[in-house]
């Protein structure tokens, strides 16, 4: 697994910015899931850049505090991950209302979405738009039921079900 530097700075960032006292590196490290010297590395890297400010308390600690420049750095990134979010988030809604009326031009009456999905709201309510029944209980409901797999969810061969769609084909790069 590759590990997003951007993405664990501005963690590291936010961490020493909402911290009420000073946070040690260790504690850092396990926060952002990284090892101890590659969070020394980031930090060293953000006070370079002018992103932190250091300041010696004594021979073993070391108190670290966002600039100005940082915040700024925290606001900008930040607007960027809000922004790229609410470009997945539609191409989501988009794709499973696809799939929804699939369902729904297929003849089937409700849709069951099998497995744990961060999505379930956005097919819940592209159910309700489309007059067709989200279904939580696929054994007690009575009526044609198109599946659709979480993302999460991968069946086998033999659990494969006609007229089901799998939400982790959405997640090949938008």
């Amino acid at each position: 697994m590759t590990v997003n530097h951007e993405d664990k700075e501005l963690e590291i960032l936010e961490n020493i910015y909402h911290s009420s006292s000073s946070v040690r590196q260790r504690d850092l490290a396990e926060i952002v899931g990284l090892s101890l010297g590659m969070t020394n590395a980031i930090l060293k890297r953000l006070v370079k850049k002018g992103l932190l400010t250091v300041r010696k308390v004594n021979n073993r600690n070391i108190r670290y505090a966002v600039s100005p420049a940082g915040v700024e750095a925290i606001t900008r990134k930040s607007y960027r991950y809000f922004k790229r979010t609410i470009k997945n988030v539609v191409f989501y809604k988009e794709s499973i209302e696809r799939l929804v009326q699939e369902g729904k031009e297929s003849g089937y009456d409700g849709i069951f979405l099998k497995g744990r999905s961060d999505l379930d709201f956005i097919v819940e309510h592209s159910c309700i738009s489309n007059g067709l029944d989200y279904v939580r209980d696929p054994d007690s409901y009575v009526g044609r039921l198109f599946t659709i797999y979480a993302e999460s969810y991968i069946p086998d061969s033999e659990t494969r079900e006609q007229g089901a769609s799998f939400l982790q084909e959405l997640f090949v790069t938008p």
